[in-house]
């Protein structure tokens, strides 16, 4: 896939589970790691997922922040309403959600559900 074909793996992660909860980088990194390691396995026979991965050292990941549970919850609902495949992610035992990562899509099918959120820093 070329141009505006490519396929691309929304990752959003909380903002404040390092910003408010004190949670270390690391720790946030391993949730999103996580989520993309799922999100990957649950999709794998999935024609998108085998084309984003046949080529390995190309792929494209837009990683955004959700300001907290609330929004990432939202953002979940509405891929789940809209019959988006995806991951909402949820640490054990806490039973936080704490991000969630599409499984891979044309960019310009599921976009407009990521517009608002800005990149994660």
């Amino acid at each position: 896939m070329s141009g505006s074909n490519k396929l691309v793996q929304y990752v959003v992660v909380r903002g404040d589970l390092t910003k408010v909860l004190q949670w270390p980088t690391g720790a946030l990194i391993a949730q999103a790691c996580h989520a993309c390691t799922a999100v990957t396995w649950q999709y794998k026979d999935d024609v998108n997922t085998k084309d984003y991965t046949k080529d390995i050292d190309n792929m494209h990941k837009v990683v955004l922040e959700a300001k907290d549970e609330e929004q990432l919850k939202s953002i979940s609902n509405a891929l789940t309403q809209d019959k988006v495949d995806h991951k909402l992610w949820i640490e054990q035992p806490e039973n936080y959600p704490t991000c969630l990562v599409t499984k891979p899509y044309a960019k310009e099918q599921i976009q407009k559900y990521f517009k608002k959120l800005k990149l994660f820093k």
